[in-house]
């Protein structure tokens, strides 16, 4: 599996301590494994959102190890690239996920004869309509919510702990687990390719950061994966922010 570009020379693994690099990833998968053993063995309520970008992917094929049948959540915002739906199908075959696909109230053709194209307009509130508040209804049925997210993804992530409370606008609280928080780009690509995971073919474009197809372009800054969303106004969607 090449390593994509946009990845800086560190995260490549461009550097003379190749071992250590590889022995560090060892160690995170491990930690990964043990944590999601402890808070997951027999437990009932647990989700597992996905957007099926890689370390979305890599999460559940830890999870899937666990909880074979635990809940994937996916949201069909109705903007995605077509080539995420197809990988999205494919991979739920092959992991034989549970996959359930949350969809918002409107349909896109619905929203948009409404309001007009918000994504282009109102970036927050197209994110609100199709991704946040479907989610958080979704959730309501759940009582732990796991995630891929990973504090190198994001300036708006780096405080983000393995384990935290989140509280639905409703007041139903959540406990919500990153298992790979510390983890690298370069640890999420290192353990696909020894897993034999497929990644998102949008990686091979160029892309290093993918949602919805209207607010996703390549990145302008190499140093920031996250630099080719919404162009570049704003950070997040939302549903990781809390209420």
């Amino acid at each position: 599996m090449a390593t994509p570009e946009w990845m800086g020379a560190a995260e490549r693994g461009e550097r003379p301590q190749v071992m250590s690099i590889a022995g560090d990833t060892d160690r995170k998968v491990s930690a990964a494994r043990a944590f999601l053993e402890e808070r997951l063995y027999g437990v009932t309520g647990a989700c597992v959102t996905s957007s099926f970008q890689a370390s979305g992917v890599v999460v559940l094929d830890l999870v899937s190890q666990i909880l074979p049948e635990i809940p994937v959540l996916f949201l069909d915002t109705g903007y995605h690239f077509q080539e995420t739906l197809d990988y999205r199908d494919r991979m739920a075959e092959r992991l034989g996920l549970n996959l359930i696909n949350v969809v918002p109230e409107q349909t896109v053709a619905e929203q948009e004869a409404l309001f007009g194209i918000l994504n282009q307009t109102a970036p927050d509130r197209c994110c609100a309509m199709r991704k946040v508040e479907p989610l958080f209804r979704a959730l309501e049925g759940y009582r732990v919510w796991v995630t891929g997210l990973r504090r190198q993804q994001s300036k708006s992530r780096t405080n983000l702990q393995n384990e935290e409370t989140f509280v639905l606008p409703t007041g139903r609280r959540l406990e919500k687990l990153n298992p790979l928080a510390d983890w690298t780009a370069r640890d999420v690509w290192q353990y696909a390719a020894r897993h034999d995971l497929p990644l998102l073919p949008l990686y091979e474009q160029g892309y290093s950061s993918i949602g919805c197809a209207p607010c996703t372009s390549l990145p302008v800054d190499p140093d920031d994966p996250r630099s080719g969303r919404w162009g570049g106004q704003k950070l997040e969607c939302g549903i990781h922010v809390q209420p």
